[in-house]
């Protein structure tokens, strides 16, 4: 096994102290053979801490198949002195694929006593919202607007160990060396990311709301319910996310929401409706013990999609059922509505429901 360990420049592009202490936390990576932790091995793992002051990296690489247990034992034997391990990814590949390799060695490891964080996995839920094409690093990269030129990925550096295991070329040691080490210089750069779950979980404070009217092309009015939020933390890239009645945006410290607020007549379905007649020429359900006093020809049996009374009003969407008695449009419709009141929002629990609402709805 070769070692080597140096002190490196560590960008603070993220407050590091709210994962925890720095000298409790772990930055790793690996670099394999193949996916499957059964069927290819371990040559290589990096690790960036911090110790007196500084930033520092350390590889563990194996230089010979057999050394691959000295790597393993190596690394676990160095993560006891750290409560936090920080990867891109690991969850879903890295830490089990160590656990198998450690399974096949009789090694007696596991990662029980330090807590994981797991960039890709925190960022995940909020791909949609933030508009990712994807949830790779180098995705990531682009939207925190990030260049970074990696010549070679880990896939293609398979055949350059296989070739240096046969021929020992300091030339393939270094291209081994230098990828992992990028990658690792590489996380902090997209720990910015982490601003974004930091931002929408952590509960708004409302600043202002009003209610304006919008023109259509006909001169009609429209109107919509503008909120603005902040909460303490911000977002280092703007973005917004929208459908064809909620508009949130996001910048700085600042969130957004514009919401398309309905003005008009919409219906309230009972949902018993076998206990109710539908009067065929006022167009809405009465329940049965008063409808026996109407003309049997004005009535007939109400069924889910009739049984309804009709109200006028300007009401506020919801995409799921929050609060109810909530009205629709039809029967079948997903969105659903209530009664839009200014005192509503007032209440700082229905707030952060709804917020939390519409957050959710639009990371889908």
């Amino acid at each position: 096994m070769i070692t080597l360990s140096k002190t490196i420049e560590f960008e603070e592009t993220y407050p590091v102290e709210r994962l925890g202490s720095k000298e409790d936390l772990l930055f790793f990576d690996i670099e394999t053979t193949g996916f499957s932790g059964q069927y290819s091995t371990l040559y290589l793992i990096g690790c960036t801490y911090y110790r007196e002051g500084n930033w520092k990296l350390v590889q563990w690489f194996a230089d010979t198949l057999e050394a691959e247990v000295e790597v393993l034992k190596t690394f676990f034997d160095f993560l006891k002195n750290y409560k936090k391990v920080i990867h891109f990814n690991g969850d879903g590949f890295d830490i089990p694929y160590l656990l198998k390799r450690c399974l096949i060695h009789n090694l007696p490891y596991d990662f029980s006593q330090v807590e994981s964080l797991d960039i890709y996995k925190k960022i995940r839920p909020y791909r949609g919202l933030l508009g990712l094409s994807s949830l790779k690093q180098k995705s990531i990269e682009a939207f925190l607007k990030i260049e970074r030129k990696d010549l070679y990925s880990g896939g293609q550096l398979i055949e350059v160990y296989k070739d240096y295991l046969m021929s020992k070329d300091e030339f393939l040691f270094d291209l081994l060396i230098l990828h992992n080490e990028d990658d690792l210089k590489g996380m902090p750069l997209i720990l910015p990311i982490l601003n974004y779950p930091d931002f929408l979980e952590h509960d708004f404070t409302l600043n202002h709301h009003e209610v304006s009217n919008q023109i259509d092309l006909f001169g009609r009015k429209h109107p919509f319910l503008k909120l603005t939020l902040t909460n303490g933390y911000s977002v280092p890239v703007e973005f917004s996310k929208s459908n064809s009645l909620v508009l949130l945006e996001a910048r700085d410290d600042t969130m957004t929401i514009t919401i398309d607020l309905y003005e008009g007549e919409l219906k309230y379905f009972y949902p018993d409706y076998k206990n109710y007649y539908y009067l065929i020429y006022e167009d809405k359900a009465i329940h049965k013990s008063v409808a026996e006093y109407v003309d049997r020809n004005a009535r007939k049996k109400a069924t889910a999609k009739n049984c309804y009374t009709r109200q006028s009003g300007c009401y506020l969407p919801q995409f799921t059922p929050l609060w109810s008695p909530n009205l629709q449009k039809e029967y079948k419709d997903k969105i659903t509505y209530i009664l839009y009141d200014p005192d509503l929002l007032k209440e700082r629990e229905t707030f952060l429901l709804y917020i939390k609402h519409l957050i959710n709805h639009l990371c889908r």
